[in-house]
């Protein structure tokens, strides 16, 4: 771990020479909501391919480049993209862009990403605050030797999930007469849907929406100290509760039709931070 550290830091020294601002807040917009929030103020733009060491994003609808500005004259740090297991990288390559954002100085982060419903009281189109998390997928960011100087051998997941933020952005969305419900997130490895059984032993399980990434970032931003927020755009009901065949194009549709108003929300919720 002693060299992923160094990695760390390569990769935060080159950005330290080049940014203009020290972001406070940490963002990463999920499938098709790249460009949810448009320009920002004192916009600089970084390709991942252009950062030492990181990750390059193989998926459509994930852009893979890094955006610093103000977003409600607060300083932000905006992923435009991610990574995900199925990809092929490793759980370290995925945690990597978050630990950079701790290591910037960032203390919290808001988390996007695109999830089927389980739950029938779920709609397509709907927002979802995630407030628990159950991980089915078969590795985990802080397996291996523990990185000290990021957070303890043992973290805590008991408040993965901000109730403090989930509180703020409920406010954020009341005022915008937007619907802001509740739920529990599984991830899965993928990049296949899901099989109508599986599904069903999630329902059983406990989860209300399933997807394939946020997970492992969550862990590793409450390893190092950050508090989390994530946000799901319901793009699909789940195999075996909807009826149609599901398809990656369906998902990019749904979330460029609701990245308007997702983007109201972000906003209102950097604004109250």
């Amino acid at each position: 771990m002693r060299s992923e550290l160094k990695k760390l830091h390569k990769a935060v020294r080159f950005l330290q020479r080049h940014i203009e601002i020290s972001p406070m807040i940490g963002m990463v917009l999920g499938s098709g909501l790249s460009e949810a929030l448009g320009e920002l103020e004192r916009e600089q733009r970084f390709l991942w391919e252009e950062i030492p060491y990181f990750p390059k994003p193989t998926v459509v609808g994930h852009a893979g480049e890094w955006v610093f500005g103000l977003l409600e004259k607060k300083p932000v740090l905006i992923s435009r993209g991610r990574v995900h297991f199925y990809e092929g990288y490793s759980m370290s390559e995925i945690a990597f862009p978050i630990r950079v954002m701790k290591l910037l100085g960032i203390e919290r982060v808001i988390l996007t990403n695109a999830a089927g419903a389980i739950n029938t009281g779920l709609k397509v189109g709907d927002f979802v605050l995630i407030r628990d998390h159950i991980n089915t997928i078969p590795d985990n960011p802080l397996r291996g030797e523990n990185i000290s100087e990021l957070g303890p051998r043992f973290p805590n997941l008991l408040d993965a999930y901000s109730a403090r933020l989930r509180a703020l952005a409920k406010a954020a969305a009341q005022s915008l007469g937007l619907e802001l419900k509740e739920g529990v997130y599984i991830a899965t490895p993928g990049p296949m849907y899901e099989t109508p059984a599986e599904i069903e032993a999630y329902k059983r399980l406990g989860a209300d929406l399933v997807g394939m990434s946020t997970v492992p970032e969550v862990i590793a931003a409450r390893h190092c100290g950050l508090e989390v927020l994530a946000i799901s755009v319901v793009t699909n009901m789940a195999a075996g509760i909807g009826t149609d065949k599901l398809t990656h194009e369906e998902v990019l549709e749904i979330t460029k039709r609701r990245e308007g108003d997702l983007a109201k929300l972000l906003r209102a919720i950097v604004a109250r931070l």
